[in-house]
């Protein structure tokens, strides 16, 4: 039987097996009590583990026995083992090598936080968005099949929730036309991470009630056909497709049977013994194959095991020593008189108080008096703030609708969703449908909100260049997650929206400086008739006090915050934080630097750009986006077209962003620092620029 992962070896009762594993050979010969109590050893490992470091959670509890059961029957990296998006990897890498590197994870410099494929050879595919594993096994074992490559078994390991993409059913339709003998681990919790939404996930739901439904589609067809009292006729005279329905009701595993999939389930994914006996059948078949189990997201520990759907979305993963001897860890107090605040001014605002948790922002100057949270309050999150305006933009305009892609708390709109209802969609791990979805509520005359993180909108251009922005359809995309996003590393980073929207034509681009920024152009989005892109950042904001009423930004303006000489700071949303922190380094030095919010990318304000290039030597670009094709390449362009005739005539261009490479995992303040993303890093390069016959600024 499965062990519930409150295991002996967290309490000191024996020798771990776990310890002797060094790579998945080491599990082939162990017997499966063995390999029982090895899932067990790791489920605890992962829980004192990711509890002290934080790292994705629940997923992971839940596919302990699935990762011991498929590496003792695969010769892994020759057999290759698909995760799907890589949360629920970690038993994975464990498994591989990487046990010891487990309190690394997400941290910079440590183990990467999904499968990497430069960090091991039992990493077959390094990603980090869902749906796309089956695609892989698929193009894999053909391959094989051609002679290509050293010939192998190939699985696929994918959620029921990351089987509400539409690229998995590309897939599946693919290896049943293809009968790819590929064997694909539908590991059924429940949960992607939010709960899974629409008519696949109450099929599963119906199916998992279930434990008995491996059916031969022949047998369920010859017993209607036998049916008493004449209905057995009469089935056979409906005709194959009423026929097919009636068998799908009886036997749900045939929704894959029809797609030429073997099916077999609903398997117990926390008995080893269960979990071998199945795969050692679906490897054995020569076609493809379904292996249906069932696993708790969450298994082992209690809180995310036993608290339901509430329970497993908010265990999805785990804070920083939020868990202590196995059990969730107390909150701390919060001071009895609750927050004080106190205001500054402009010569201090770049302080933050002792006590203030900081942001992932650099430190910023405000041209105005803030109130800047002086206890354990610390800036609210962007999410929040975007979570908060949309409720109002909703509550005041009724054709305002968020729409999103099974990320509800992650993008703010759980709070659409129980505060107003009626103006909300979940669409499941399916942004291109997100996309259309908006598109046709647009058609109709509402204002729908897409709020989907700018490196999951990736997934949906073609809709957007197509089905939004060629119509000039009256959409907003709310781009969370904007830039660097730490832990998660480069297949979460949002390193690339504004390269990706400038090009489109009909769209707006814009960024916030701060929390009341975004609130105004969330208010600039939904009145502007057409489609806009707004991006903001991950984490903390800057503490600013927010606006009683919004108000609308006349759109391709920007806002010039502090003037100077010599050098112009042009920021662009999280950049001018970081303008602001240079522009105080420099004063230091002597020089005072001219600090200017850009707002837009698109449409530039380039009577804004012109000025600041004609009065100035040096004008620097900062953003939190890859040079090319970014605000600074906007600006650049700009102003060679605006200068063509006279080029003496404007300053020199410095583009600061993120490098042309992918960005590492780890915190945001460590990443910002090796892209030279900081206000210390800007200036020292203004300084290096200017320093030539100017040994006042040395």
């Amino acid at each position: 039987m499965s062990d519930n992962g409150n295991s002996a070896d967290r309490q000191g009762d024996g020798p771990r097996l776990l310890d002797g594993i060094d790579g998945p050979a080491d599990l082939h010969g162990l017997d499966d009590a063995q390999l029982q109590q090895v899932a067990g050893e790791m489920r605890g490992y992962i829980i004192d583990t990711i509890g002290e470091i934080g790292g994705h959670f629940g997923a992971n509890l839940g596919t302990c026995e699935l990762a011991v059961a498929l590496h003792s029957l695969l010769d892994s990296p020759r057999d290759k083992v698909l995760w799907d998006v890589g949360h629920q990897a970690y038993p994975h890498k464990i498994l591989t090598g990487r046990r010891e590197g487990l309190p690394t994870i997400r941290q910079y410099g440590g183990l990467a936080p999904f499968c990497s494929v430069f960090e091991s050879e039992h990493d077959i595919m390094g990603a980090g968005h869902a749906s796309t594993s089956i695609g892989y096994a698929v193009g894999l074992k053909e391959a094989m099949r051609k002679g290509i490559g050293e010939d192998g078994k190939v699985a696929a390991v994918i959620g029921d929730g990351a089987l509400t993409g539409g690229v998995a059913y590309e897939a599946l339709h693919a290896a049943g036309g293809l009968q790819t003998p590929v064997v694909i681990v539908l590991n059924d919790n429940g949960m992607s991470i939010s709960p899974n939404v629409g008519a696949l996930s109450r099929y599963f739901n119906r199916v998992r009630l279930n434990p008995r439904l491996y059916h031969a589609r022949e047998g369920v067809e010859d017993r209607l056909t036998k049916l008493p009292l004449g209905l057995g006729r009469r089935i056979e005279r409906l005709g194959p497709e009423i026929k097919s329905a009636i068998k799908a009701y009886w036997a749900p595993g045939l929704f894959f049977e029809e797609l030429d999939l073997a099916y077999m389930g609903v398997i117990d994914g926390h008995d080893v013994h269960a979990l071998r006996e199945a795969l050692r059948e679906a490897f054995d078949a020569d076609r493809p194959v379904i292996v249906h189990i069932h696993t708790v997201k969450g298994k082992g520990f209690s809180p995310a095991e036993e608290g339901g759907l509430e329970g497993m979305e908010k265990w999805h993963a785990a804070k920083p020593k939020s868990i202590v001897n196995g059990a969730p860890a107390e909150k701390p107090q919060q001071p009895a008189d609750g927050p004080q605040t106190r205001h500054i001014g402009v010569s201090e605002a770049h302080r933050r108080p002792v006590g203030v948790q900081e942001s992932d922002s650099p430190q910023g100057i405000a041209p105005e008096r803030l109130e800047v949270p002086l206890a354990a309050s610390a800036p609210p999150q962007y999410t929040q703030v975007f979570g908060d305006a949309i409720v109002a933009e909703a509550r005041r305009d009724k054709r305002v609708i968020g729409i999103t892609a099974a990320m509800a708390g992650g993008t703010g709109l759980q709070k659409l969703a129980d505060e107003v209802p009626g103006q909300y969609y979940d669409v499941g791990i399916a942004e291109q449908n997100a996309v259309l979805l908006a598109s046709g509520l647009a058609i109709q005359g509402a204002k729908p909100v897409c709020a989907i993180y700018s490196t999951f909108l990736q997934r949906a251009y073609d809709q957007i260049i197509h089905d939004v922005c060629l119509q000039e359809l009256d959409v907003t995309f709310a781009m969370d997650r904007a830039g660097l996003v730490g832990d998660d590393g480069p297949t979460h980073h949002g390193a690339f929206d504004v390269s990706y929207f400038r090009p489109i034509p009909n769209v707006v681009v814009m960024a916030p400086r701060d929390e009341a920024m975004l609130v105004h152009m969330l208010r600039t989005a939904v009145t502007h008739d057409g489609p806009a892109a707004l991006r903001y950042p991950r984490g903390a904001a800057e503490g600013v006090e927010l606006p009683a009423e919004p108000q609308e930004i006349p759109i391709g303006t920007g806002e010039l915050l502090a003037s100077g000489e010599r050098v112009a700071l042009l920021g662009f949303g999280y950049g001018v934080a970081v303008a602001l922190d240079a522009a105080r380094i420099l004063s230091g030095h002597g020089l005072e630097a001219t600090v200017a919010d850009a707002r837009f990318a698109k449409p530039l304000d380039g009577e804004l750009a012109e000025r600041l290039a004609r009065e100035h030597d040096l004008v620097v670009t900062i953003e939190e986006n890859v040079l090319p094709g970014g605000f600074g390449s906007a600006v650049l362009e700009h102003l060679e077209d605006a200068f063509a005739d006279r080029p003496g005539d404007r300053a020199h261009v410095m583009r600061v962003g993120l490098p042309d490479r992918y960005v590492t995992h780890g915190k945001p303040a460590l990443l910002r620092q090796e892209a030279g993303l900081t206000g210390e890093a800007v200036a020292q390069r203004v300084l290096a620029s200017l320093r030539s016959g100017e040994p006042a600024l040395s």
